[in-house]
């Protein structure tokens, strides 16, 4: 059914110039370039955002790994000495340290994970059916 605003667009594009068709045609290719940059842009913020978080996991794994390191270390160390040579429980303890700072490692690589791909999906698959739009516009 065609309402009475497509027909007064339909006889304002009849009456149009080719001028006027095609200044409205770059206008509203300008529009929807603006718009996709748009998209783009709060698609790639929010991957930043994620990606921030994953540095800041990945900052605070290292950080209590090293803080890990130095409270426990010692004491560690001090209480295996009582059941193995001094060398043989500083090398158990770093051990350990050294699992839990890989599992900390690990999150963070998931986190980052959940970043990618940077590329913004959404504006890439709205500026192909754009395109789609526009070729099966100029077939008619």
């Amino acid at each position: 059914m065609v309402t009475v605003r497509e027909s007064e667009r339909t006889r304002n594009l009849d009456s149009a110039s080719t001028a006027e068709l095609v200044g409205r045609a770059v206008d509203q290719t300008s529009l929807i370039i603006r718009q996709e940059v748009a998209l783009a842009k709060a698609e790639l913020s929010e991957k930043g955002k994620r990606a921030g978080m994953g540095a800041a996991l990945g900052a605070g794994a290292a950080l209590m790994a090293f803080i890990a390191l130095l409270c426990a270390v010692g004491a560690a160390v001090a209480g295996f000495a009582g059941l193995v040579p001094v060398w043989a429980a500083a090398l158990i303890v770093a051990a350990i340290l050294l699992g839990i700072a890989g599992a900390a490692g690990l999150a963070a690589k998931q986190a980052f994970a959940k970043a990618s791909p940077a590329a913004p999906p959404d504006a890439i698959a709205s500026v192909k059916a754009d395109v789609n739009e526009i070729k099966e516009h100029f077939r008619r």
